[in-house]
């Protein structure tokens, strides 16, 4: 099965981050080994793209992303599992006013 999305062939999970955010992920995120020139250069980068008007909305995007990420994998992401509810006992009293 292929997925296309606005042209575009999507083969992997990065593939459709870059899609739905309209960048490369490592922009953001950086690259293992960079030189401190290398994450200036970046980082000048993704400030001028933010300051471009048809990314404005980037960090509105980015957050739903990440939050629909969440909702669908949250029981993975956290390994969420139900505890039965403990059970209350009662405890018996002693003495004569009991």
């Amino acid at each position: 099965m292929r997925a296309y999305i606005g042209g575009h062939r999507a083969v992997n999970d990065t593939d459709f981050l870059e899609l739905a955010l309209g960048t490369p992920v490592e922009l953001w995120l950086g690259v293992d080994g960079e030189s401190d020139e290398e994450r200036a250069a970046r980082l000048d980068a993704a400030r001028d793209i933010l300051a471009t008007p048809e990314y404005q909305d980037l960090p509105d995007r980015v957050s739903r992303v990440a939050a629909e990420a969440i909702e669908a994998y949250a029981p993975q992401l956290f390994n969420i599992v139900e505890l039965p509810r403990p059970t209350r006992r009662r405890t018996p009293r002693k003495g004569a006013a009991a």
